[in-house]
């Protein structure tokens, strides 16, 4: 009898498809504690007027984006899972995730000028990256090039 590695992989292989599939409903979970989290957040807001406050509302914000890159975050475990494309469902959530961190970005959270600065010009290069990525991903097709 021959050893067959292929055979001996299929049970590895279903069980990651599997745990996977259960990353995904994990998510779903989460993403359904967030939104609920973001309604009693929003009445909070509403009710002890701060609504105008622009903290507040950046904070509200980056609640939303952070369930936008949970979406993100599950749409490429369901397509991975499905053996769909994923690459541009992982840029676009970068691209989320940087943008989060722009909006929410304070001065205060950096010890000098420069400092902030370095980290602003990074963000900027960061999000022109994964712009330009998204934009060949989306328009670019290779012949012979397997479906990223």
């Amino acid at each position: 009898m021959e050893f067959d590695l292929d055979d001996a992989a299929d049970p590895a292989a279903r069980a990651m498809e599997w745990l996977v599939l259960g990353a995904a409903y994990f998510l779903l979970l989460l993403f359904l504690i967030g939104v609920f989290d973001l309604f009693v957040s929003l009445y909070r807001l509403l009710a002890a007027g701060d609504f105008t406050d622009p903290v507040e509302v950046v904070g509200l914000l980056d609640s939303v984006l952070l369930l936008l890159i949970l979406v993100e975050v599950h749409r490429t475990l369901v397509a991975y899972a499905r053996g769909q494309p994923v690459l541009r469902i992982v840029v676009s959530a970068a691209i989320i995730a940087v943008s989060r961190r722009v909006i929410s970005f304070r001065l205060e959270d950096y010890g000098t000028g420069d400092e902030a600065l370095l980290a602003a010009a990074a963000l900027g290069v960061l999000i022109l990256a994964l712009t330009v990525g998204y934009f060949l991903l989306d328009r670019v097709s290779v012949p012979g090039r397997l479906e990223l």
